[in-house]
């Protein structure tokens, strides 16, 4: 997100309302779902906006996605499952963190219109899966293969962990509902403030089923956020100030994303724009081959602008893409048209 964005003035304004009407009892230790006041709100905000089935007693509030997905890792290793299936092209500090927390990260299949559920005999303990605006790609998962992977969940008793990390962003047609609302017993809903507001507040929510619950809180010793901001995020969320901020943002991202569209299509005619529905991303596919030496002239224009390669899981069966996955959202209004200029310039 673009961080010199954040509404200082409101968040400081929500933070005073909030500390002023605390219990004093919200100041100890708490209970390890997190404040009421805000999984209260959350609960509110996640059926109206994402069509998530959520109750309060459900949320669980943790540091991040990736707090959020730690916990869960954890959970699914004292129960005994070690396997989590995730994208073929994803984040590689999910796959690290999974790994690291002693689960194996096998890629699901995929093919020219998405990611495809499990087909294997061996089912997965767990999903993982992005699957409102695919990472990096950008592509919904298609109505029929998200039916498809929740029969299969419910079949073998899986879980499908739901990564959704941009939903507020979307721009050219109806917001596509979370998947959780299929099945909240077998899905987890897993959101984060870290695009809509600032990845430094550390404010992510888990949409648990009823039976994962007690044993989710029983792993949160020392990993809930401070109560300070719980609070304060949950008054941002009550008096609207979060709905304006997204909507401003949503409008400004919109904008940018139109500009960048119009200026390969004059400029760099021959790279193809993907991904561009939602989200604050966009993947400019290039020639065949020119990956590598296209990072490098970005770079030596001053831009950081990744190769799709980075994404790729090192075991996905799908041939490599040439592209560049560029973040239309980081850049300050000021340096935008300079960044912009600069991004033609580097391209094939």
């Amino acid at each position: 997100p673009e961080l010199a964005s954040f509404p200082r003035a409101q968040w400081l304004r929500a933070a005073r309302r909030a500390l002023s009407a605390a219990p004093d009892q919200a100041l100890g230790y708490g209970d390890p779902r997190g404040r009421v006041e805000l999984r209260t709100a959350l609960a509110g905000y996640l059926s109206r906006a994402r069509g998530v089935r959520a109750d309060p007693d459900r949320i669980v509030v943790c540091a991040g996605f990736l707090g959020g997905l730690g916990v869960l890792a954890d959970l699914l290793r004292r129960r005994g499952g070690d396997t989590v299936a995730v994208e073929s092209y994803g984040l590689p500090h999910h796959r690290r963190l999974l790994a690291k927390a002693g689960c194996a990260t096998p890629p699901l299949p995929f093919d020219d219109r998405g990611t495809l559920p499990p087909d294997g005999p061996a089912a997965p303990d767990a999903v993982l899966l992005t699957p409102s605006h695919q990472f990096p790609l950008g592509l919904p998962l298609l109505p029929a293969r998200r039916t498809a992977l929740i029969d299969r969940a419910r079949r073998t008793g899986g879980l499908v962990l739901e990564d959704d990390y941009d939903g507020e962003f979307r721009y050219d047609r109806q917001p596509v509902g979370a998947l959780q609302g299929l099945d909240p017993d077998r899905v987890v809903y897993l959101g984060t403030a870290s695009k809509s507001l600032a990845p430094a507040l550390r404010l992510g929510w888990l949409v648990l089923p009823p039976a994962l619950v007690e044993e989710v809180m029983d792993g949160m010793a020392d990993r809930t956020p401070g109560v300070l901001d719980q609070l304060t995020l949950a008054e941002f969320l009550a008096s609207g100030d979060y709905d304006r901020h997204v909507r401003a943002a949503r409008l400004r991202y919109r904008r940018r994303r139109d500009a960048l569209v119009a200026a390969l299509a004059e400029r760099a005619p021959g790279v193809r724009v993907t991904g561009i529905a939602a989200g604050l991303h966009a993947v400019l596919q290039l020639p065949p081959g020119t990956e590598r030496q296209t990072v490098r002239a970005a770079a030596w224009h001053g831009l950081a602008v990744h190769g799709l390669a980075m994404f790729r899981h090192p075991e996905a069966a799908v041939p490599p893409l040439d592209a560049l996955v560029v973040g239309y959202g980081t850049p300050p209004d000021h340096a935008w048209a300079g960044a912009l200029d600069a991004l033609c310039r580097a391209l094939p």
